[in-house]
């Protein structure tokens, strides 16, 4: 996807990104790739590659969730930034929390972000289940999301304790979804979610399968989650 069809296929959907925002994106691109040189950020480098499976990817969650909104958005191990940052720059008044286990990975958001001249952005090296055990973080945002983190069912307890009641996470996901979601249908419920709706579209020119899984927090999450680290994936909740 050339950064034309990138305009033009937001375009379409509704969302016009003025001249700042393009060179954003731009810039972007090129730190990304930059930095890539130096850590390991992503496998996807070419410019066509990082705007369709990296930048519209990562926008196409404000086609089905309304961004329009001064929100409290956390983002469970972004990684690169994705999806919380490319989101940031085309609705720049989200509030914007990251947090992610590699401390190589939060040095460089942290200068993206100073870069891009972002603002109401907080990066977290740490684990997500010790953030979301921590009181100032614990059921305090209005949207959660992660994508292509882990299974659904793992997935759900690291995300949904940082959900308030009345919030909602927002999972992005690959082909794989459908398998995963009768598996977390338990982890869900018992985290305090509720699953409202499934969204599901092909990507662009390549045409392969995504999924967002839209999930209310509908009460408040059992103190005992999350569990420790590591244990989420070891024995996910079923």
């Amino acid at each position: 996807m050339d950064k034309q069809t990138f305009q033009q296929s937001l375009n379409e959907r509704g969302m016009e990104l003025n001249q700042k925002q393009l060179e954003q994106f731009d810039q972007y691109y090129q730190m990304l790739v930059e930095w890539n040189n130096k850590m390991n950020l992503t496998s996807i480098t070419d410019e066509e590659g990082v705007y369709l499976k990296h930048f519209f990817d990562s926008l196409s969650a404000s086609f089905y969730y309304d961004f329009n909104k001064p929100l409290k958005v956390c983002d469970v191990g972004a990684g690169a930034g994705f999806p919380s940052l490319p989101l940031k720059i085309a609705f720049p008044q989200l509030q914007i929390t990251i947090v992610d286990s590699l401390k190589k990975r939060v040095t460089f958001l942290n200068e993206l972000a100073n870069q891009l001249g972002l603002e109401n952005v907080a990066f977290y090296h740490d684990r997500a289940e010790t953030f979301g055990k921590n009181k100032a973080f614990r059921e305090q945002f209005d949207v959660v999301t992660a994508r292509a983190v882990a299974r659904m069912s793992v997935l759900s307890e690291l995300c949904l304790p940082l959900v308030k009641v009345g919030g909602t996470f927002l999972a992005m996901k690959g082909a794989k979804f459908q398998e995963e979601e009768k598996e977390a249908e338990k982890a869900v419920q018992q985290l305090g979610g509720e699953w409202k709706r499934i969204y599901d579209f092909p990507l662009p020119e390549e045409d392969s399968k995504r999924y967002i899984a839209e999930i209310d927090k509908v009460k408040q999450t059992p103190k005992r989650f999350p569990r420790k680290p590591g244990t989420p994936n070891k024995n996910p909740i079923t």
